[in-house]
């Protein structure tokens, strides 16, 4: 199958949506499939195999820590000249945008993926809300021009659903479980991430320091609390604002980890904090798990999907911090955290990017089943 793949974001960028795709074409082309990437010009030009082609990026003014690209006619020329049998737009807003108009005006199988809820980050925006029908239009009319809509999760599902979009279907999840493994606690990371109080219990964030995240919404706790570390780790535009905010609290910020490292920041925690309502998944959760940690997470659609309160994780009401203490408070025991540790490690190992990577190949046939029929 010759897949052409355009997208928002890609590597070296580092995220969830990245994550994804990046473990997808690494599959695809060990499978034999010729793929093509269409994604902002951050300097590569192949990954795994894969032929990757860059456009120009901007930096828009209301996300300026990341670069983008908006939508270029230079993709419906990339396209025919690849000739693929479907086309996957990834978050077809900007540059994937194109590449979905792309797809229907070569009549080629087109699926479009959701990754990342922009209407729900734009409330968190003040400055920017008075965009959210024009973005929900947006949305709404790009998926329209697919064969097959691919949601994250089934609450996105049924939210994209409500809005009006068809042909839907839930990608499953998926993690890396040798490279995020309970074996890479280290005791001098865990005494860097605790600012030299390993004696205290210890929460780790990862991911991008952007306000959709909420990690402000833990400030209070480190006021309250002690007993308690946090580690938060990665970068992003909200960093300064958060470094200000948790300055004289017992929190670190040990910025962008990769690699070894970030599987022993995991791994060296006691749980994992994830306080963001606003995710379409957060698969960083089940990173987490795969360390072995309990994750303590606001409830959601997507996180209730990964996280079952009391077995593998601890659940809290956003906002509530007595319902935050609570968890903390379970989490104090040592039995109840043996276990949770146990079966966290256990369901991230039902998941590997090699079953979600073949769903999106399943999705891919489907479409140009789907397209073969309306086209006959």
């Amino acid at each position: 199958m010759r897949i052409a793949l355009v997208t928002e974001t890609f590597v070296p960028s580092v995220d969830g949506v990245v994550t994804r795709l990046r473990h997808a074409v690494e599959r695809f082309v060990g499978l034999g499939h010729e793929v093509m990437v269409i994604a902002p010009d951050l300097g590569v030009t192949e990954h795994h195999g894969a032929r990757v082609v860059g456009i120009r990026p901007v930096t828009l003014p209301f996300y300026k820590h990341r670069r983008f690209t908006l939508p270029s006619p230079n993709v419906d020329g990339i396209i025919r000249g690849f000739h693929p049998d479907v086309v996957h737009a990834a978050q077809p807003l900007l540059l994937a945008s194109s590449g979905a108009f792309a797809a229907r005006r070569q009549r080629i199988p087109l699926v479009a993926s959701y990754h990342t809820h922009i209407p729900r980050y734009l409330d968190l925006y003040r400055a920017w809300t008075w965009g959210k029908p024009a973005v929900w239009w947006q949305i709404k009319r790009n998926h329209a021009m697919a064969d097959i809509n691919i949601a994250t999760s089934e609450t996105m599902k049924q939210e994209l659903a409500q809005h009006g979009i068809e042909d839907l279907h839930a990608v499953r999840r998926g993690v890396d479980t040798e490279t995020f493994h309970p074996r890479f606690a280290d005791e001098e990371m865990r005494s860097r991430l605790t600012g030299g109080h390993p004696e205290k219990k210890l929460l780790v964030f990862v991911g991008r320091l952007a306000a959709e995240k909420e990690i402000h919404t833990l400030r209070p706790m480190m006021e309250r609390r002690d007993d308690v570390a946090l580690a938060i780790v990665g970068d992003g535009p909200y960093r300064g604002e958060l470094e200000e905010l948790f300055a004289g609290t017992r929190t670190v910020f040990p910025g962008f980890l990769e690699g070894e490292e970030l599987a022993s920041a995991f791994a060296s925690s006691d749980a994992f904090v994830f306080p963001s309502v606003t995710e379409t998944l957060g698969l960083v959760i089940l990173e987490g798990m795969a360390s072995g940690l309990p994750v303590v997470a606001a409830r959601s659609g997507p996180t209730m999907e990964q996280v079952t309160d009391g077995v593998d994780g601890l659940l809290y009401d956003s906002g509530d911090q007595a319902s935050l203490d609570a968890a903390l408070t379970r989490l104090g025991d040592a039995e109840l955290r043996g276990r949770i540790r146990k079966a966290a490690r256990a369901e991230a190992e039902r998941f590997s990017w090699e079953n979600a990577s073949d769903d999106l190949l399943r999705y891919y046939e489907m479409a140009i089943e789907k397209h073969g029929r309306s086209h006959d």
